[in-house]
């Protein structure tokens, strides 16, 4: 039980370290990132069951209602959300998000394989519960790179 929350706890400040990029949304902001799955310590991958593997890549999204003030702290909430992702050359990526919760945070992760020097689009689309607005939708671009 201990060594679950050490992992519960590892990944959230892991992920929140790793989420440096969001787009604002009426009212919401969507932090993403997405890394290479070797860059996991172990025992979080293991707690999540995600496999390290220098070809496997994930994505980590996370919805938060921003603050309404200076001095408060933004809110975590659930929402829909849906990534996909297609390389240079038009090659697809299927990504099957799973929503991952903790005391204080709410994740939507979801892996998929690399090549080395693949530069993927990404095309995110979110609806925060709630929300009687259409889904948002918003782009980015990453270039991964295969570990041995």
């Amino acid at each position: 039980m201990i060594r679950q929350l050490a992992g519960i706890l590892a990944l959230g400040f892991f992920l929140l370290a790793a989420a440096q990029q969001f787009e604002d949304i009426g009212g919401y902001q969507v932090h993403y990132s997405a890394m290479n799955t070797r860059m996991l310590p172990a025992e979080v991958a293991r707690a999540y069951g995600i496999q390290r593997s220098g070809t496997r890549a994930m994505i980590n999204i996370t919805v938060l209602r921003a603050a309404g003030s200076d001095d408060a702290m933004s809110e975590p909430v659930r929402a829909t959300v849906n990534a996909s992702a297609v390389n240079l050359t038009g090659q697809p990526r299927t990504i099957e998000l799973e929503e991952i919760t903790e005391e204080d945070a709410i994740y939507y992760i979801g892996t998929f394989r690399i090549a080395n020097e693949e530069t993927l689009t990404f095309d995110i689309s979110v609806r925060p519960e709630g929300s009687s607005q259409p889904p948002s939708e918003f782009s980015f671009q990453q270039k991964f790179y295969v570990e041995e």
